[in-house]
């Protein structure tokens, strides 16, 4: 399968079958390469419902009919969008036919701000394993630092990681070292950083500052093979 990185928080991941979609920020996110009128996706996996992680969600998934998997109270919401939701929560695991999704907690928070600036709860955050074709890769979401990152790494064998750096919002890059020896993925991406200016980061430092070939940084349009 192919996975491709796309600014902030924004994977791709394409099998022989499916294309798979987290977090579609596209429009407002300025390291976004895609188009969020000309992407396709046959599944949307969402980490929690902030506006730069739910991004295009509605548009994408209405023009495509694809199917939004995220935590439960963010997938009500988007239901009543007339978008074609399944309920996940913290712990759950389900099978699809495009793989195996399971949500992990992560710390940090989830509402959506309306146009008019109404803001919507949208349930607990979360981190995203998804097992496709034999291969795990683990989107940590949007978090701080926990210790159970150790317990994941120690129950998953995981091939590719991503992991957000950018700080301030998330865990900056001293403690996504430490998150990343824990998880021991095979691969760690780093993510969610360089959108504004608040989260600003080396990723070639992060990447650097970690065992010799776990890390690689991944521009907005990078591709690798699992």
């Amino acid at each position: 399968m192919k996975v491709s990185y796309h600014g902030h928080s924004v994977v791709k991941v394409e099998t022989n079958e499916h294309t798979i979609l987290i977090d579609p920020f596209i429009s407002g996110n300025g390291l976004c390469d895609l188009n969020a009128d000309e992407v396709k996706a046959d599944v949307i996996l969402l980490t929690h419902g902030h506006n730069d992680h739910v991004g295009d969600t509605v548009e994408i998934a209405k023009r495509n009919d694809a199917l939004v998997v995220a935590p439960n109270e963010l997938a009500d919401y988007l239901a009543g969008k007339g978008v074609n939701t399944h309920n996940m929560h913290i712990g759950g695991a389900h099978e699809f036919d495009f793989g195996k999704v399971k949500f992990t907690q992560a710390f940090h928070g989830s509402s959506y701000v309306e146009e008019d600036g109404t803001i919507i709860y949208t349930g607990m955050p979360g981190g995203i394993l998804l097992t496709v074709e034999g291969k795990t890769i683990y989107h940590v979401g949007d978090t701080g630092l926990f210790s159970d990152l150790k317990l994941i790494g120690d129950l998953n064998d995981i091939d590719l990681a991503f992991v957000p750096i950018g700080d301030n919002f998330t865990m900056g890059p001293e403690d996504a070292k430490l998150a990343s020896e824990w998880i021991k993925a095979k691969k760690v991406v780093p993510v969610h950083y360089n959108t504004f200016p608040v989260i600003e980061q080396d990723p070639q430092a992060f990447v650097d500052s970690l065992p010799s070939g776990m890390g690689q940084v991944m521009n907005p349009g990078d591709d690798l093979t699992l």
